[in-house]
């Protein structure tokens, strides 16, 4: 009879210290520790992130597999380019992936969850049509779009769904990092949300998938256009 043994301490702080890798890494990817394009070595990554080169080593071909960085022979890891293919890749995957979510969410999200997402969103509206928003507020805002999107994913109930979408998420930010960001467009990228959302709460699907289109390929032109 052959029996299953619990994970030892061991086996589970290793585990631990992969996924610690991995976050570390990505968490230094959005916030331009590492570039995109940046060559790094095996020992350039143990010394930023503090972890031994072991989860170091276990975590690069999953980084690899994600499109986040390539580990080219002799030469070292290089994190992702931020190109042209980058860009409509990461955009098309949203637009496949959000316009299924939204039409979900039309139909089954309750009214509270709505009007938060609604309350939200004016509230930032109103402040920056008052004034100029200071870098701190600019990044409460780019808080509020990256949350009605998640919502959105998260509400489909689906933990590949979700993951796959939080990995191409990564990829968005390094673009908009690269090429546009909300400073100065803080209004405009609400006033858009808004009428995504004034289209879930008419309960009308069809009105939130081309709402929801026309904001993400609007992100994908500045995107492609910078």
């Amino acid at each position: 009879m052959v029996t299953t043994r619990p994970a030892t301490a061991s086996g589970k702080e290793v585990t631990k210290q992969r996924e610690l890798a991995y976050a570390s890494i990505i968490d230094k990817m959005l916030a331009r520790e590492f570039i995109p394009g940046q060559f790094l070595s095996q020992r350039q990554l143990v010394e930023s992130t503090g972890l031994p080169l072991g989860p170091i080593r276990e975590i690069i071909p999953r980084l690899e597999s994600e499109g986040l960085l390539t580990a080219l022979p002799q030469r070292g890891i290089q994190i992702a380019h931020v190109d042209l293919n980058l860009i409509r890749e990461a955009f098309q995957f949203r637009l496949v992936m959000e316009k299924e979510a939204v039409q979900l969410f039309t139909r089954n999200a309750s009214d509270a969850v709505i009007k938060s997402l609604r309350t939200e969103h004016e509230e930032m509206l109103a402040l920056a049509q008052s004034r100029r928003l200071t870098p701190e507020e600019e990044e409460v805002a780019q808080q509020i779009d990256w949350k009605m999107h998640n919502t959105f994913i998260d509400a489909m109930g689906n933990n590949i769904i979700s993951t796959a979408y939080r990995v191409n998420s990564v990829k968005t930010r390094l673009i908009n990092q690269e090429r546009y960001t909300i400073e100065g467009r803080v209004a405009p990228v609400m006033q858009e949300h808004l009428r995504i959302i004034d289209a879930i709460e008419s309960r009308d699907p069809d009105k939130a998938i081309e709402t929801l289109s026309e904001h993400i390929n609007n992100s994908k032109a500045l995107a492609l256009n910078v």
